[in-house]
């Protein structure tokens, strides 16, 4: 019990880092094993002109739901940055809770892939997403870059 009282806690702390996943009002639904389900209610705010929730809100949940799982996944020892994120819409979700549960495919030395099922609050599958994390501190991630015959010294 209090190992998984700590894991949210550690996961609530994620969260609380990026001001822009309060604005959203993105909350952890649940912890797994092997992911999270992170939930974001729909609001007036963030709809489309359609009236339905924008694709941008579903996009950033799956997003934060495949960082927040390699955030456990690594005990949040290794800084990560996302490379790659593609959505596919099912069905727009117009009021209720849109759901993201996130799943890691592969966690390689460089690169992290995972996968999102997005929902409503009937369950019914709304989207899906893969979406791609580079571990900032992977050998070769970030190279020195050096002035034209110059040193690598700063000025």
């Amino acid at each position: 019990m209090k190992d998984q009282k700590q894991n949210r806690a550690r996961a609530l702390g994620v969260l609380g880092k990026i001001p822009f996943n309060g604005m959203l009002g993105i909350e952890i639904s649940r912890l797994h094993d092997d992911g999270v389900t992170l939930r974001c209610k729909v609001r007036q705010e963030l709809l489309n002109s359609h009236g339905a929730l924008h694709g941008g809100v579903a996009a950033s949940l799956a997003d934060v739901a495949v960082g927040v799982a390699i955030h456990r996944h690594s005990a949040g020892t290794r800084p990560i940055s996302t490379v790659e994120l593609k959505v596919n819409y099912f069905r727009p979700v117009k009021e209720g809770t849109l759901f993201a549960r996130a799943r890691l495919l592969r966690i390689g030395s460089t690169l992290c892939v995972g996968r999102v099922d997005l929902t409503d609050s009937e369950a019914k599958a709304v989207g899906t997403a893969i979406v791609t994390y580079m571990f900032l501190d992977a050998r070769g991630a970030h190279r020195e870059r050096r002035p034209a015959g110059g040193s690598s010294e700063g000025c």
